[in-house]
């Protein structure tokens, strides 16, 4: 009886003792929010493509009378098809320039038709290329007068702002030898911006 005694005497003692601090307070993991996954724009740029381009155009000639030079804006619209090999890409592009820039008394450059092709290297959304091949002008008035055919080499880049758009910039440099028989060689500069829908 005195041991029975004892230990509810224990029992009793200890039980405030293990409930003095009460029930623990749970611990709240802290809030995390939801991060937004978007999804990023592919750097592969093959397909076909057609867009508008618009800049400044610089003509000069080796001809003295009459001297044919000017400058002015020119612009059109081009198409083409891009391959993308991985890191590198290669392509073609048709494009067609309108202008009305005075090169002399009573000449004018009227258009200039580019066939183009490109290779260049796919930094992902940003393509950096080089450009060659076959330009045909067309002058009017003056003993220019007429069209002729020519070369090209210029470089350019398309930076992709999603999967469907790109916008880009490109110089170019055109000769034509001989224009249509007039003893004047005639070269043109072309810087323009471009914008491009991709199919």
């Amino acid at each position: 009886m005195k041991l029975f005694t004892s230990l509810v005497l224990a029992t009793s003692l200890a039980a405030p003792v293990a409930f003095a601090g009460g029930m623990a307070e749970p611990v709240s993991e802290p809030y995390v929010a939801p991060v937004a996954v978007v999804a990023p724009v592919t750097g592969d740029w093959t397909g076909l493509y057609a867009g508008v381009q618009l800049g400044y155009g610089d003509v000069s000639s080796n001809a003295i009378i009459p001297a044919l030079d000017g400058n002015g804006m020119i612009g059109g619209v081009h198409a083409g098809y891009r391959h993308d090999f991985g890191q590198f890409v290669t392509g073609a592009e048709l494009a067609y320039n309108a202008a009305d820039i005075d090169i002399g008394p009573g000449s004018k450059l009227d258009s200039i038709t580019q066939l183009k092709l490109m290779g260049g290297y796919d930094f992902g959304q940003t393509l950096l290329y080089a450009t060659a091949g076959a330009a045909h002008g067309k002058v009017s008035g003056g003993p220019a007068a007429g069209s002729d055919n020519g070369w090209l080499i210029g470089i350019g880049m398309d930076y992709a702002i999603n999967d469907a758009w790109t916008v880009g910039a490109e110089l170019g440099h055109h000769r034509f030898d001989d224009f249509n028989g007039s003893g004047a060689d005639i070269r043109t500069n072309l810087f323009q911006v471009k914008a491009a829908y991709r199919f």
